[in-house]
């Protein structure tokens, strides 16, 4: 009988989140941490960074930051290397970093862009980040995956790259009319096809690749957007950014040995019905 603690036990081992100072990218280095990763938390936004590595470390975890730029392909060979270089190996990549137009109490009023209207150069960011920057996130961190013959790479996607957002949600009586982009669902879309391509790409090579699937985190949003969400989800509630954190680690662990080309769906049951 195997030794079920320990197939989660990532002591010894090296994880690169990209995004990892943001909603959830903070979850999922502070999991990997805590499972005994030793964590670079890859992010442009050096302030967050470098303040969750020193919160990490004062836990007892292991973890440094790195400036990257996820869509700049010198910027995220250098963090890699960096990684690397630190560490000696790199056995974890999540792919975190995205643009992602938020509709909580900060971001209130911002999408107001209907399809017909939405800017080339929104269009051209999402894609540089949240797709290209995967790629060139993946790309770097499979070489040393590779020479080490094994790794294994995490890609976050969304429900809404499983179906089409409900537009309802974010209408208000009194507002203009808001839209969740056209370039969030197409980009995490792609997010699917990147996954399944790198499973099957590098078969028998010692890497697994796999998506997992968030559903909405609530982050401060307001009551009228939390019920019109609860209203759709089976589990009748949205997620706590912590939820998320069970999956993560599962699929970064031995616990998942067996899966690779798979979409773990964490959503309340949302993809359902």
């Amino acid at each position: 009988m195997s030794d079920l603690p320990k197939l989660f036990d990532l002591t010894g081992r090296v994880a690169v989140v990209t995004g990892g100072a943001g909603l959830l990218g903070s979850q999922f280095s502070r999991t990997l941490a805590q499972a005994g990763a030793r964590v670079v938390i890859a992010d442009n936004h050096a302030e967050a960074a470098i303040a969750l590595a020193a919160s990490l470390t004062d836990e007892g975890g292991q973890a440094r930051h790195h400036a990257c730029d996820v869509g700049d392909p010198a910027s995220v060979q250098a963090m890699v290397a960096a990684a690397v270089d630190s560490y000696g190996r790199l056995d974890i990549l999540v792919n975190s970093a995205a643009l992602d137009p938020k509709f909580d109490a900060q971001h209130a009023g911002q999408h107001t862009n209907a399809f017909e209207d939405y800017p080339l150069h929104a269009w051209n960011q999402a894609l540089q980040v949240n797709l290209t920057g995967m790629f060139l996130c993946s790309q770097a961190a499979a070489r040393p995956m590779l020479a080490q013959g094994a790794g294994v790479i995490i890609n976050i996607c969304s429900i809404y790259g499983l179906v089409g957002p409900d537009q309802r949600l974010y209408q208000r009586a009194d507002q203009p009319p808001q839209f969740k982009p056209v370039t969030y669902s197409v980009t995490k879309a792609g997010v699917l096809g990147l996954t399944k391509y790198l499973a099957a790409y590098y078969a028998g090579k010692g890497l697994r690749v796999n998506a997992l699937t968030p559903g909405g985190v609530f982050n401060e949003h307001d009551e009228q957007f939390v019920q019109a969400y609860a209203a759709r989800a089976v589990l009748g509630r949205m997620a706590e950014k912590d939820e998320m954190n069970g999956a993560v680690l599962f699929l970064a662990s031995d616990a998942s040995q067996y899966m690779t080309g798979a979409n773990l769906v964490v959503d309340g049951g949302w993809t359902a019905w």
